[in-house]
């Protein structure tokens, strides 16, 4: 059996203009000085983290190694997940997600999904020489705008729409492999892999890939309505990422689960700091270590109430509470005959009939 690796940190949500969250260093003491033993590191901020160099020198890649360890730090993963939405957008997106993209590439969909490509690649490659094992993004989404039946639905779309991710994340896929990591795509609404049933499709039209696999975050499920911990049975041999971040849903008669087009503090379904929603962690992470997960539990601070230095310095003593350091043998090994006769004399089948 294995023990869950943590406590991680995603540093999106903190990265910022003033020290220490703005350069890698100042992340890191400040992170560390809060319980952490890894950061989740974002790919769109070079001043935090230069992909383009570190998908070509070790040297590079060493020294961020260095840094990192020089505050008893590691890394748990890249992140891609704005690189990641942008090698599949519907154009009912396209402005919406320009933002993502370098300024040269705005208003140029065709160059901007070869960049996202491109980006992934060198993702792939930095990882490999970071020595990680594990890569976070988003699969993009064609077919969102579709997702309620609402006109009927048309098959033939979504097979189209399925068949096109497919054949843009197939060479990002193919990339990964060589480099030895695993690609996990969070399942999450406004991607086209954001539950369970559009995973499987996805992973059929690759071909079942080695590399396809999931980023498992139970807030996003809980919010959908689908059993977080079922999904673990299900999925498990593919999760090789894992965010520990709450939600709640609070059931009511003015709105559901698309949200009235409201804020998040007013929503029926709302994210939250560890602890402070309804999700059952003590039997994610009893499940994880059942079925021998090994990878890191990173926190992802997204809450509509708290404070996000408060609820950093929470997540790390959460997640350490949570995870189970698992036995080496058996609570009953004690009780094992040091002489056991042979099975057949114990089964009665070695005497005369």
């Amino acid at each position: 059996m294995k023990t869950v690796k943590g406590p991680g940190i995603f540093l999106s949500q903190f990265i910022a203009t003033q020290p220490p969250f703005n350069s890698l260093a100042g992340l890191a003491e400040w992170a560390a000085g809060l319980g952490y033993r890894a950061l989740q590191i974002p790919c769109h901020q070079p001043a935090i983290f230069d992909l383009e160099q570190a998908a070509v020198s070790q040297t590079y890649c060493d020294e961020v190694r260095g840094t990192l360890a020089g505050f008893g730090l590691e890394i748990s993963e890249l992140s891609t997940h704005l690189e990641g939405q942008l090698v599949a957008v519907n154009p009912a997106y396209d402005l919406a997600f320009d933002n993502f993209a370098p300024a040269a590439l705005r208003g140029d969909p065709a160059r901007r999904t070869d960049w996202a490509i491109a980006t992934l690649k060198r993702a792939a490659a930095a990882s490999e020489k970071l020595g990680l094992r594990a890569h976070a993004t988003f699969s993009g989404s064609l077919a969102w705008p579709w997702f309620y039946p609402w006109p009927p639905h048309h098959e033939a779309l979504f097979d189209e729409a399925f068949a096109e991710l497919a054949r843009r994340w197939l060479p990002v896929l193919d990339s990964f492999d060589h480099h030895g990591v695993d690609l996990c795509y969070e399942i999450h609404p406004g991607e086209d892999l954001h539950d369970g049933v559009t995973f499987e499709r996805f992973l059929s039209e690759v071909n079942h890939h080695p590399r396809c696999n999931i980023l498992f975050d139970p807030s996003h499920l809980l919010l959908q309505h689908i059993d977080y911990l079922q999904f673990i049975d299900l999925y498990h041999p593919r999760i090789k990422a894992f965010h520990v971040k709450d939600a709640e849903y609070q059931l009511n008669g003015r709105s559901g689960v698309y949200g009235g087009y409201q804020p998040w503090l007013a929503r029926a379904g709302r994210f939250r700091s560890p602890g402070d929603g309804q999700i059952d962690f003590s039997r994610i992470f009893s499940k994880l270590a059942q079925y021998d997960y090994d990878g890191w539990a990173v926190l992802e601070w997204e809450c509509c109430l708290k404070d996000g230095e408060t609820g950093a310095r929470e997540g790390a003593e959460f997640i350490r509470r949570h995870i189970i350091p698992v036995a080496d043998r058996a609570f009953d090994d004690f009780a094992l005959a040091e002489n056991a006769p042979s099975v057949r004399h114990q089964l009665g089948l070695d005497r005369d009939v």
